[in-house]
């Protein structure tokens, strides 16, 4: 796979870059301060990425189980268009609280699409627009957990080089306090 179709398929996430030969780095740093600034920013940047990126997960992880509930119902009143028999079930009022009701044979259900929005669709319509929105849950719910063990593999990657430029300060300053001993 290519640098740019990583790239597309991880929502813009910037790839980390591991230091092989951190002394190499260390010299077109500033200071090891300034270098260690620059990676725990990129470290920042990721773990802020990773937290929106796991609140949307969890959003999702909410969103699919009621659209498939939803999804159920119209194909239950779907199955019951062609029959003259009401359709005995039980409506959630509040939490814990449901209520028996009759709903009468109906070829058109009324579905909330968000922001207090409410729209009449035909039965089929309706079972349309529901499986559409089930597919693109499920495979935004596919890439964001992609996208969630990319980030991880950043987010270590990242680690990883700030304890490098450390231990390799800390081993300059031992060879410092070494020679200054030594003289």
């Amino acid at each position: 796979m290519s640098e740019v179709d990583t790239k597309k398929r991880h929502r813009g996430i910037p790839e980390a870059t591991f230091l092989e030969d951190v002394e190499e780095f260390m010299k077109k740093e500033e200071s090891f301060e300034s270098a260690l600034r620059k990676l725990d920013e990129q470290y920042q940047k990721y773990k802020f990425m990773e937290s929106n990126l796991v609140q949307k997960k969890v959003r999702l992880n909410g969103q699919i189980p009621d659209i498939k509930s939803t999804l159920n119902s119209i194909k239950c009143l779907k199955s019951k268009k062609d029959s003259d028999k009401s359709l005995s079930t039980q409506f959630m009022l509040s939490d814990q609280l449901y209520v028996n009701a009759k709903v009468p044979v109906t070829k058109k259900v009324c579905l909330w699409l968000g922001a207090n929005v409410m729209l009449e669709y035909d039965i089929e319509d309706a079972e349309k627009l529901l499986q559409k929105n089930l597919t693109t849950a499920e495979t935004n719910l596919e890439e964001l957990s992609d996208d969630l063990c990319f980030l991880r593999d950043q987010i270590t990657t990242t680690e990883v080089s700030m304890a490098r430029v450390y231990n390799f300060d800390v081993k300059k300053r031992q060879q410092q306090k070494a020679v200054a001993a030594t003289t």
